[in-house]
């Protein structure tokens, strides 16, 4: 059976996050290959990607906070919010204090309503937003709740703002840039970005493009086990025996669990060996909660 888990690709500016799971998914031959949450063109590192049973826990990852460093051109607001779009409005860029460096990074930090950009994959009535502004048509979008976990801002020159930012999962990032350059009077636009962590992966553990060829060759691609993968979540170890049972339904096992430590929402069961067999998730109910089977794991790559 072929191997299944998380390969941490280092993605290029350039290529769409589809063509980087189409060439990974030639050059390992896996029938299932996924990325766990999209990066634009223009951007570049981490990009995640799930490998047959890996999928299985693409929604853990998709949901997970990330971070990003990039730079911020001010001045010059673009239909795309990036350097990719085309010139709207040019405007001259004032010189900021310190203080007021520092104040943009308060106001910009926490929970934030904002409004997706017309360049993006959502849809309105079936058609994808990006469709319907390539045809120079905007049309209202609702406002999002997102959060900002942490934001550091500073200058690179004096028309460009360097970041590094922490944040939840919808945040449209190039969105976040024009939205600084909108509250400094000057207006701006992402001029670069770069993914440097998804949840508990991160960046210095992925691999090249140029790498995995060779790789593949050698018998050695780097793929993270999803036991490692989901090493964040607590893990509890069954007997074999409970486990027979859980895999015929009989959820009454996971009683087991006990109460979820604090926040806690999935753990992950062991078997006698120390591999992962599943995941169980705590739900919430009117008799205060209980355990569930989540997800089942059943092939290899799972140590």
């Amino acid at each position: 059976m072929a191997e299944s888990g998380i390969l941490l690709i280092d993605k290029p500016e350039g290529p769409s996050s589809a063509q980087v799971v189409q060439r990974v998914k030639k050059i390992l031959r896996s029938k299932k290959v996924g990325h766990l949450g999209t990066l634009d063109p223009l951007a570049s590192g981490l990009l995640p990607l799930a490998v047959n049973e890996g999928t299985k826990v693409a929604d853990i990852f998709l949901s997970a906070e990330k971070s990003y460093s990039g730079v911020i051109a001010l001045g010059v607001e673009t239909d795309t919010q990036d350097s990719t779009g085309e010139i709207l409005k040019v405007h001259p860029v004032p010189s900021f204090s310190e203080e007021e460096i520092e104040k943009l990074q308060k106001v910009f930090t926490g929970t934030l309503r904002q409004t997706p950009p017309m360049f993006s994959a959502l849809k309105k009535d079936g058609v994808r937003l990006y469709r319907l502004a390539r045809q120079g048509k905007s049309v209202p979008r609702s406002q999002r709740e997102i959060k900002v976990e942490k934001l550091r801002l500073w200058r690179v020159n004096e028309a460009e703002l360097g970041f590094e930012v922490t944040c939840s999962k919808g945040t449209y990032i190039r969105t976040l840039a024009a939205d600084m350059g909108r509250f400094l009077a000057c207006g701006g636009h992402l001029k670069s970005l770069r993914r440097l962590a998804c949840g508990p992966l991160t960046l210095d553990r992925a691999i090249s493009l140029d790498e995995i060829g060779a790789l593949k060759e050698s018998g050695r691609i780097p793929l993270l086990s999803l036991n490692e993968a989901l090493g964040h979540l607590r893990g509890v170890y069954f007997e074999d025996r409970l486990l027979a049972k859980l895999r015929m339904g009989q959820q009454e096992v996971l009683i087991k669990l006990g109460l979820p430590k604090e926040r806690e929402r999935l753990v992950r069961l062991l078997d006698s060996q120390g591999n992962l067999a599943a995941l169980a998730e705590w739900a919430d109910g009117g008799s205060g909660g209980k355990w569930r089977l989540f997800r089942v794991f059943t092939s290899r790559g799972l140590r």
